[in-house]
């Protein structure tokens, strides 16, 4: 959480944070700024005081929205740093980095670079920041990051507002239902009125046309897969597949706040007006290890015992996993859950044996088996909050029904 960021740069042996891009759909930036229109910015924290947003002329009521400390990037005169070093661009924003972490009160020490831009140009001026001001030392981090590492629990109002996108979240999935059932099937296809088929593309439009009406985002597509797509994890489906009675069809969809916010993430396992016996089996058998997990899920417990105990079922059941054969691509080929805030994943991940369940914690559970020769797929999957007393809430709900009943199926 934010008020753990302190001590966690002090964990971490930072002292300031140096965050840069613009504050929509840029995590590490929205994490201190919110749903705010700002092209392009900077944001200095260091420990111990407030973090000060750095902003265009062109946006500062965008930037006082923030409630934030806020100063003005013009009165760097970046034009005159520049011509100084005889118009050398680079030495120009590097000095003018120099500065604003002087004013924010940092003499020298570490700084840990995040943000979402384009690497090009960051590349050249942070070089030349750390030649041109050696008092700072710039230093990247990967995996549990500091921020990655803060993100990683969150407060209440941050559960509520993944509330809100679960609940979003189950009313376009309600809807993608009634419009499936609201056709007929014939020769085992599902069809519109005038005899052509559903397609997997009439329903991302569906979904993507109610996303926009409920007002949040879809920005990384949905996975819609039938048959043999079903069976390949991450396959988003072929916008041209009619839908077929009797197939497996794996939806998983993680729509997002405005401009980037929080996330959440939902999978169900469909058949059309039927289920197939291997199919109804491959289903029985995810479903018995999702119930599983979710009865014994307990707050503080090392989430990778839930990967452990994922392939312990699937084995006895005689699935082939990945704890197995790390190349396995029929069975158990993934990793249980995974955190999901600003990120659609982000820390903890279920393979880690460093972390828990610990209250504030916002995880997935997935679990899911893949036969794409057989032309299968079953993936349930449903996202819990680790309350502040450790109780487990589903954020949102919405029946594991296999079965889609179809007219004339």
């Amino acid at each position: 959480m934010k008020s753990d960021l302190d001590a966690l740069m002090e964990k971490h042996n930072l002292d300031a944070l140096l965050v840069i891009g613009a504050a929509t759909h840029n995590p590490m930036m929205h994490y201190f700024t919110g749903d705010v229109h700002m092209g392009d910015g900077a944001l200095i924290k260091v420990r111990g005081k407030q973090p000060v947003l750095f902003y265009n002329p062109m946006e500062r009521d965008e930037a006082a929205r923030t409630g934030l400390d806020t100063r003005n990037l013009i009165e760097y005169n970046l034009p005159a740093l520049t011509k100084e070093p005889g118009g050398d661009a680079a030495k120009g924003l590097a000095a003018r980095y120099a500065r604003m972490l002087a004013d924010c009160g940092l003499e020298q020490g570490r700084v840990a670079l995040f943000g979402k831009v384009e690497i090009g140009a960051p590349f050249v001026v942070f070089n030349t920041l750390m030649a041109l001001a050696p008092q700072y030392e710039l230093v990247g981090q990967t995996g549990r990051s500091v921020l990655a590492e803060a993100m990683e629990t969150k407060d209440e109002a941050e559960a509520e507002r993944m509330r809100r996108m679960g609940r979003i979240t189950a009313e376009v999935v309600g809807r993608v239902q009634a419009y499936l059932q609201s056709h007929k099937a014939k020769d085992g296809v599902l069809v519109k009125a005038d005899g052509t088929p559903v397609t997997v593309g009439d329903v991302k439009t569906l979904i993507n046309a109610s996303a926009l009406e409920l007002g949040v985002e879809n920005p990384h597509g949905t996975i819609f897969a039938i048959g043999r797509d079903a069976g390949v994890p991450h396959s988003t489906g072929n916008p041209d597949d009619a839908l077929e009675l009797g197939k497996t069809i794996v939806f998983d969809i993680f729509l997002q706040e405005p401009g980037g916010g929080y996330h959440y993430d939902f999978t169900r396992t469909w058949s059309l007006g039927y289920a197939t016996p291997e199919a109804q089996k491959l289903y029985d058998d995810v479903k018995t290890v999702f119930d599983d997990l979710m009865g014994g899920l307990e707050a503080n417990a090392p989430f990778s015992l839930l990967q452990e105990r994922t392939c312990d079922l699937f084995e006895a059941q005689g699935h082939p996993t990945i704890r197995q054969d790390p190349a396995v691509q029929e069975g158990y080929v993934h990793s249980v859950g995974h955190g999901l805030g600003l990120n659609i994943h982000e820390q903890p991940f279920s393979r880690d044996a460093s972390v828990t369940l610990r209250p504030g914690v916002v995880v997935t559970i997935e679990p899911g088996l893949y036969y794409p020769n057989k032309g299968m797929g079953v993936r349930i999957e449903d996202t819990v909050y680790v309350r502040p007393n450790g109780e487990i809430e589903v954020l949102a709900d919405f029946p594991h029904d296999l079965v889609i009943p179809i007219q004339n199926a």
